[in-house]
């Protein structure tokens, strides 16, 4: 994902299409970033559905 705001880790999280469906999988630092991340699918799949699979691990 392109994004300047999310961590490095985020932006190597995997996004999974079929079907009309997309599935989020990865670590990510914060709840915020998450929901950043939650929301830039949703306006990406224009409707379809979210399968949020994202993992907040912290700055650890």
């Amino acid at each position: 994902m392109k994004d300047r705001e999310l961590s490095t880790t985020a932006k190597n999280i995997k996004v999974i299409t079929a079907n009309g469906h997309v599935t989020l999988r990865g670590p990510v630092k914060t709840a915020q970033e998450k929901a950043r991340i939650d929301q830039l699918a949703r306006s990406a799949a224009g409707g379809g559905k979210i399968h949020d699979q994202l993992d907040v691990k912290g700055s650890n």
